[in-house]
């Protein structure tokens, strides 16, 4: 007599369901690492972490990691590449803002867009280096570090730019004016938490009406209303707590209308299509028709610009320009891409998820500074964090392919 070696448990709808639950499991992983994080540090800050003031500190502070992401993640979804020179390109376009501003006298919109320029050429350059010229963005970007950091010192001459006009400082550190004075709150932002809210869930409501019509698969209606409910209290306590300070900051609209913009490009057009294709198989993408050179090189440029604005931001914050600028915030991008899901072999990764990733970084940063705890061990702790997130990354897919 034969046996079958199908075991009774392995019915294929249970199984359907377990991947199910393992890949949601994958995809919220890190926002609940970002709860519980949050909840410990409030619990033995004794309630200053969450603090309005210190949550806007939380977002200005940490401005520049968030723009980096989205631009480094666009270059790890192609095959893994980083961007190892951002932190230098960092220091260099703040500097040239600097010189534009201090020395030269120039109006602050004309030095930023000229800032934002030479983040566009310095994209332009290693951009082409990579996509045409071939050589691995790790060596060229890794020469890009040296270089522009080396510029930096160069045009500084070993010597701080200080102090950065108001109006210029006003992106990085500014808050957007209230509509009327209620009391001691700021009325704006609770009117732009409550318009968030709205589009969020009339967004998810036409999401989840176009995978029905379409045939694909959705969520419970428990599942789906319950995860609406949850996302909307956490905008309108953010915006609440940002409202009894002082508003809404302008960087925070920055980085929003950031992640709106590239979340609608990677997962609604064709060039966000084509860049997780040819992150999840070259060869494949190649074989399709598209221009995977195109695409390398216009990631790399946009990575220019946006170390460029991260440049304007975090000159402006400091209020002053400095050869020691932007030290290490290749590795703060990085880590909050591959803490935010992204997977190191690219194709894989979404912009809210490594603003997640971001946002966990900072808080860990923010709520171990008001613990008191060294910056030795900070970085060590980090360290840890960002191995974990990448462990849990090969081991889930290990897990999935078994």
């Amino acid at each position: 007599m034969i046996k079958s070696n199908i075991a009774p448990q392995d019915n294929p709808r249970e199984i359907k369901s377990k991947n199910k639950l393992r890949g949601n499991l994958r995809q919220y992983v890190m926002f609940i690492a970002l709860v519980v994080v949050i909840l410990f540090f409030q619990i033995v800050t004794q309630g200053i972490l969450l603090k309005p003031l210190n949550i806007s500190n939380l977002i200005q502070q940490n401005a520049y990691v968030f723009i980096l992401a989205i631009g480094m993640l666009m270059c790890i979804l192609i095959c893994g590449n980083i961007d190892l020179s951002v932190g230098s390109v960092v220091a260099f376009t703040g500097a040239i803002s600097a010189i534009l501003l201090l020395k030269m006298n120039m109006p602050v919109s004309l030095a930023i867009i000229i800032s934002l320029f030479v983040g566009f050429l310095i994209g332009c350059f290693q951009g082409f280096v990579i996509a045409y010229v071939g050589v691995p963005a790790f060596i060229t970007t890794l020469a890009g570090m040296l270089i522009f950091r080396g510029l930096t010192m160069v045009i500084l001459q070993g010597t701080s730019l200080a102090p950065m006009p108001d109006s210029y400082n006003f992106l990085a550190a500014g808050f957007v004016p209230d509509i009327t004075n209620f009391g001691g709150i700021n009325i704006l932002a609770i009117l732009i938490g409550v318009l968030a809210s709205i589009i969020f869930i009339v967004s998810q409501i036409i999401q989840r009406q176009n995978k029905k019509k379409f045939q694909f698969e959705v969520s419970s209606l428990g599942t789906f209303i319950a995860r609406i409910i949850v996302i909307v209290c956490v905008i309108v306590a953010f915006t609440y707590m940002l409202a009894l300070y002082r508003g809404i900051p302008v960087v925070l609209l920055i980085v929003a209308g950031l992640v709106i913009i590239y979340a609608f490009v990677t997962n609604k057009t064709i060039v966000g299509r084509q860049i997780y294709a040819y992150g999840g198989n070259p060869k494949a993408a190649v074989l399709s028709g598209i221009k995977t050179k195109k695409i390398l090189f216009w990631v790399y440029v946009n990575m220019g610009v946006l170390a460029a604005l991260a440049g304007v931001i975090f000159t402006g914050r400091l209020n002053s320009a400095t050869p020691k600028s932007g030290n290490g915030f290749e590795l703060d991008a990085i880590g909050a891409c591959f803490i935010g899901g992204a997977s190191t072999l690219g194709g894989v990764g979404t912009v809210v998820g490594a603003i997640i990733g971001g946002l966990l970084m900072g808080v860990l940063n923010n709520g171990m500074s008001i613990l008191g705890v060294s910056i030795d061990w900070q970085m060590a702790i980090k360290g840890f964090v960002l191995l974990a997130a990448v462990s849990f990354d090969v081991f889930s897919k290990s897990k999935s392919k078994a």
